[in-house]
């Protein structure tokens, strides 16, 4: 017989809102900790692919986001050194109709909070917590709080969660990141994702990213590759000492720069490279970056989290043992997990690192390679998200 659990989350990101939204609209009484005093969005913009689209969906939020996004059809990158396309993803080549959606962090955010509210899901902002009590279900926070018992805690606190394990692997680059007004007379393609490329040492891409609100004007989002430790070089140096390379590699974006007056507009991302070994401790689960966090290289992060979200609701639903639905959990994401983790790490290099030979053999095999069967659909499903069936597994339609 079904119960009704007491369920405390930590993180009020997009994988702990979509899981309060969902949990309480099942019945369960939820509380969700943030550590802001206002819980709000970290970051600029993001893709949705049909995956985490499917997610929304279920949740009745598919179509508002769809309102305020744009559709992306296509992945573009070239290399500045052969001219060459060397990213080339038409999500066509797999059906007709399927895209991806750019969308800006802080839209995304408002629905989920809006849904988690709506479902009675309770938020307690200005508490951070530090750790967990794993056999009993209890949180406690940086002030000394308790909190719990818990029938079941979920960690949603990120990357660098104080609840799971510290990660892995710091990759060695990051991006900058600033959501900028589309300009007038501008030559970037609404409906793609674009990129350019020098080597795998430097990386600029725009991407559409829909608007604030329907009666605000479109947006992109401009992200450039950076070292992580060349970081602080350049808050020190001259915002035009930037400017000139960023124009020098995509001389079309000038435009774009020319908006960007201050450091502080561009959003600072460290990548990290990590699979949590154990994401169901006791009461304790972890979800999203708390338990696999990688490099954005496929677009998957967001989408990841609210599968997690999804596939813990669907788990538990029916279920009389959270045992038992934490193992069924498992059952239903740890190989997706897995096979986007792995696909990941071997991508990342090829597009951002310091590696010679990888990109070498990148620009002069991929404008072939890209072209020839099966490739396209391939790839198309691949950053689609679709590989392993996640959403079949959680009883939810592939593609509309």
């Amino acid at each position: 017989m079904a119960r009704q659990f007491s369920i405390g989350i930590a993180g009020a990101g997009i994988g702990g809102l979509a899981a309060a939204a969902l949990l309480a609209r099942e019945g369960h009484r939820v509380t969700l900790f943030d550590q802001f005093d206002a819980a709000g969005p970290v970051g600029s913009g993001l893709m949705l692919q049909e995956t985490g689209l499917a997610v929304l969906g279920a949740m009745g939020l598919r179509e508002k986001a769809e309102a305020l996004g744009s559709p992306i059809a296509r992945l573009h990158g070239i290399s500045v050194d052969t001219r060459r396309a060397v990213l080339d993803v038409r999500y066509a080549a797999l059906r007709a109709g399927l895209c991806g959606l750019g969308i800006q962090r802080s839209v995304l955010f408002s629905l989920l909070q809006e849904a988690a509210h709506a479902a009675g899901a309770r938020l307690v902002p200005g508490t951070r917590i530090l750790s967990a009590g794993r056999a009993e279900g209890t949180l406690a926070d940086a002030a000394g709080g308790q909190h719990g018992p818990y029938n079941l805690v979920i960690d949603a606190l990120g990357v660098r969660s104080p609840l799971s394990a510290a990660p892995r692997k710091e990759l060695a680059y990051g991006a900058l990141w600033a959501t900028l007004p589309w300009p007038e007379g501008s030559p970037f393609d609404r409906a793609a994702l674009e990129q350019r490329y020098e080597a795998a040492r430097k990386m600029a891409g725009v991407m559409p990213s829909g608007r604030a609100n329907p009666q605000a004007p479109g947006s992109l989002t401009y992200f450039w590759s950076i070292r992580a430790d060349q970081y602080d070089a350049f808050r020190a140096a001259p915002l035009t000492h930037w400017k000139d390379a960023a124009c020098h590699l995509w001389p079309e974006t000038e435009a774009l720069l020319h908006q960007i007056t201050d450091h502080e507009q561009l959003t600072f991302a460290r990548y990290r490279h990590r699979t949590h070994r154990a994401p169901v401790e006791g009461r304790l689960v972890h979800i999203g970056d708390a338990w696999h966090a990688a490099s954005p290289q496929l677009g998957q992060g967001a989408n990841m989290a609210l599968l997690d979200a999804y596939g813990l609701a669907h788990a538990l639903h029916g279920e009389a043992r959270i045992a038992a639905a934490l193992r069924r959990f498992l059952k239903i994401r740890a190989g997706h997990v897995r096979l986007y983790q792995l696909m990941t790490w071997a991508f990342t290099p090829v597009y951002q690192s310091d590696g010679v030979v990888t990109p070498w053999l990148r620009d002069r095999l991929a404008a072939p390679l890209l072209r020839l069967w099966p490739a396209p659909p391939v790839l198309a499903g691949l950053v689609a998200g679709g590989f392993g069936a996640p959403l079949k597994r959680m009883g939810l339609e592939p593609y509309r």
